[in-house]
């Protein structure tokens, strides 16, 4: 069968699937579209969150990320998984026992303030739209190259798709829908990984077979590290950045995830506070699965794409080369005018330029594998964009029609109001996705990689500091959010869109990448709200109470 007619069917299957479950689990009230009703099983919650939190970025970019940075993509890996466990211990069962819809709403009730839950929605909106960028960018860039339309064509088609199951079912629609997605995803992503872990290397397990030797006897690593080395490239089993920045990035995708708004509701729709933390490890289960699969890929992909391109005749390449040139995100540039393509690390001379977010999606082509496993691949990218897509536009309708709307414009909306608002705020955040979509940023894992470092500078101090410090107040609340989120935003627009100045990689402060200073935004986010808190009115004895209640461990029934 075609490859064309093998990709309809799989993504018209997995999309007809989507659709029924969003039909079938339909948001009967308030409840339902935020939480779920609160009656999700742990291991089904799990599952969804694995779902929302493996995104585009995980399944495009993370291992397009690592086959070009080697060791330095290892960050990324370190980051994204011990997030989870810091989640699971630090955060999601104190919030579960609060028992409130959104992080805003969290945020607004500890620290007693409208003015603390309207900037605790402020920045649940700037993480949600940085992060919804990438997605987006994600799904037209699958839509472009397999179903063979327009760019903006294929981010309409999603945009649709999301749009259906969000604004009709809600929470409960997108929990169930991600089930589905998971499932879709994770069988896409391992699929190829294992057949061409045993092209290459005979091992069916992939994440043993990047570490094996290959058919001419030469271990792969070690295959890729000569290679590496003869184009100029950096050795790939070796880190260049300095040990500082490795720690920041590390401690911001880290701290950035257990601060994510669209994970943490995750944790709202189970029923008990101790199915909280049965969720965060069957998530981290399931994420593993993934995560421990990438470097593998990232290992084929790049050894295959050097053995199949370097000093090869240009009118000789594959199919698949002529697809993904017709798409923009792979170029050839004849310098020399000898018809061969020189692809080497030095600017002047390299002729060949590949957007690292095709790694994943092209590797099963240039290993030549059957068309359905190509065709399931793209199924399951997009079902890695639209879940997590559709989970961070439930933040967004909720925080503008349940943190906005019914706490502070307009408390006496009823509950059937306050639902239509919360679908009418969807409708037009897929519309601003949409948008983002068709003009992106940039590539997916570094527009994703920023949005965890605003989650870090702004919402994790006053979530930790809001269960853990009884002293904590308003005051201080606010001003460390406000000045961890503007400090971020300053140096992620100076240093990666050339505002106020811009800068080279020379002019970091400290030697901290963009996508590390979430860290540092987040330990002075820490210092003023401290500061500001001491030199300030401590919380109502009632508030205090609140925080020791919010602590004590309680035996569910």
């Amino acid at each position: 069968m075609e490859l064309q007619i093998w990709i309809w069917l799989m993504i018209g299957l997995t999309f007809s699937l989507y659709i029924g479950i969003a039909i079938w689990s339909k948001a009967g009230s308030t409840n339902e579209f935020y939480v779920a009703g609160t009656g999700v099983s742990p291991i089904a919650n799990g599952m969804a969150t694995a779902a929302d939190w493996m995104s585009a970025a995980s399944f495009i970019s993370m291992a397009g990320l690592i086959s070009f940075m080697g060791y330095d993509g290892s960050v990324y890996l370190m980051g994204w998984t011990g997030g989870y466990v810091l989640l699971a211990l630090l955060l999601a069962p104190y919030l579960r026992k609060f028992g409130k819809f959104t992080v805003p709403d969290f945020i607004g009730d500890r620290y007693y303030s409208d003015t603390a839950r309207l900037v605790a929605v402020f920045c649940a909106l700037i993480i949600s739209f940085t992060y919804v960028a990438g997605q987006m960018r994600g799904v037209g860039l699958v839509f472009s190259r397999y179903l063979e339309v327009d760019i903006n064509t294929g981010v309409v088609i999603g945009m649709a798709i999301v749009l259906f199951y969000a604004v009709l079912g809600g929470m409960k629609g997108i929990t169930y829908t991600q089930v589905a997605q998971y499932c879709v995803l994770i069988f896409a992503f391992m699929v190829p990984a294992i057949f061409i872990s045993i092209q290459m290397t005979g091992n069916p397990i992939p994440q043993l077979g990047f570490g094996s030797e290959g058919a001419d006897g030469i271990y792969l690593l070690d295959k890729l590290d000569g290679l590496s080395r003869e184009l100029g490239f950096h050795e790939y089993t070796s880190g260049s950045k300095s040990k500082l920045d490795v720690f920041f990035i590390t401690a911001a995708l880290m701290i950035g995830t257990a601060g994510l708004p669209h994970v943490i509701v995750r944790f709202f729709t189970v029923k008990k506070v101790s199915d909280a933390r049965k969720s965060a490890g069957w998530a981290l289960l399931f994420i593993a699965i993934l995560y421990t699969t990438a470097p593998a890929i990232s290992v084929f992909a790049r050894t295959n794409l050097i053995d199949t391109v370097s000093e090869k005749k240009y009118e000789e390449m594959p199919v698949w080369f002529d697809n993904w040139e017709k798409t923009g995100l792979l170029k050839f540039e004849d310098k020399n005018d000898d018809g061969i393509i020189q692809y080497v690390a030095d600017p002047q001379i390299n002729e060949l330029t590949i957007d690292r977010d095709i790694m994943v999606m092209a590797n099963p082509e240039i290993a030549e594998l059957p068309n359905w496993v190509i065709a399931l691949l793209a199924a399951g990218a997009l079902a890695a964009a639209l879940s997590t897509a559709a989970g961070l536009l439930l933040v967004i309708s909720s925080s503008v029609s349940h943190d906005l709307i019914k706490k502070i414009i307009k408390p006496d909306v009823s509950e059937k109001g306050e639902l239509i608002a919360a679908r009418i705020s969807a409708f037009f955040a897929v519309i601003m996705a949409g948008y983002f979509g068709i003009n992106p940023p940039g590539f997916v894992a570094a527009v994703v990689a920023l949005a965890f470092g605003l989650a870090a500078a702004s919402f994790f101090p006053a979530i930790v500091m809001g269960i853990f410090y009884k002293r904590m107040n308003k005051e201080g609340a606010i001003s460390g959010m406000i000045t961890g989120l503007l400090l971020m935003l300053f140096y992620m627009t100076k240093f990666k869109f050339g505002w106020f100045g811009g800068g080279t990689e020379a002019d970091w402060w400290f030697g901290i990448s963009p996508e590390g200073f979430g860290t540092l935004a987040m330990l002075v986010n820490f210092i003023v709200s401290l500061t500001v808190c001491h030199m300030t009115k401590e919380p109502s004895e009632e508030i205090q109470e609140l925080v020791e209640k919010i602590r004590i461990p309680t035996i569910d029934k």
